[in-house]
């Protein structure tokens, strides 16, 4: 099977996707699709990114985006949890709504990336609970990951908004340098298929 010729990536995710406190021309989503349109010159990245939402909020809304698309994506990137963390929910229910996310793509035939986080290190005392949480969801899926941050963007002053939470413009420029590869790669074996 071939890809379609304009590779059509969804990118499901929190206020990190959705491009919070940024120009809709500096989200992830934007600079992701303007990087993806040197090798696919009508790439589409549509922007499903919910500020806020947590992976029960994503799961929640997931079949209702899903049955609103045109065509099946030829990728969807999950980028979900942090609100889970930094509300106390019980990593055993984010495992468990990330698990069914997948499933739902999976069952609509959508390859998936999983886009991980480093627990920060203010929530130190939270980390081992999440400690291989992407990896064991990522396997049992057959879906690719990949950080979502590079190593030294999160939490460096220089790369985020004056919340100290959320990336400036610059950090989501090595952010989508940092995951092009990944999102490449699982297209170009999609296109194998």
């Amino acid at each position: 099977m071939l890809m379609h010729p304009s590779p059509y990536v969804l990118a499901l995710g929190d206020s990190l996707t959705a491009g919070y406190g940024l120009p809709a021309t500096a989200s992830f989503t934007a600079k992701l699709q303007h990087a993806l349109r040197e090798r696919h010159p009508t790439a589409v990245v549509q922007n499903a990114g919910v500020s806020g939402d947590t992976t029960a909020d994503a799961l929640q809304r997931l079949p209702r985006l899903l049955s609103s698309l045109v065509r099946k994506p030829d990728l969807a990137i999950v980028e979900l949890g942090a609100n889970d963390l930094l509300r106390g929910i019980a990593p055993v229910q984010t495992r468990s709504n990330l698990n069914q996310i997948l499933s739902m793509l999976t069952s609509c035939g959508i390859a998936a990336l999983l886009a991980t986080f480093e627990v920060p290190p203010f929530f130190e005392a939270f980390a081992a609970r999440y400690e291989g949480m992407f990896a064991d969801v990522a396997t049992r899926h057959g879906a690719d990951q990949a950080p979502f941050f590079p190593p030294g963007v999160m939490g460096n002053p220089q790369l985020t908004l004056p919340d100290r939470l959320h990336p400036n413009g610059k950090a989501i420029e090595l952010v989508v340098a940092h995951l092009l590869p990944s999102v490449v790669a699982v297209l170009d074996r999609q296109c194998r298929k």
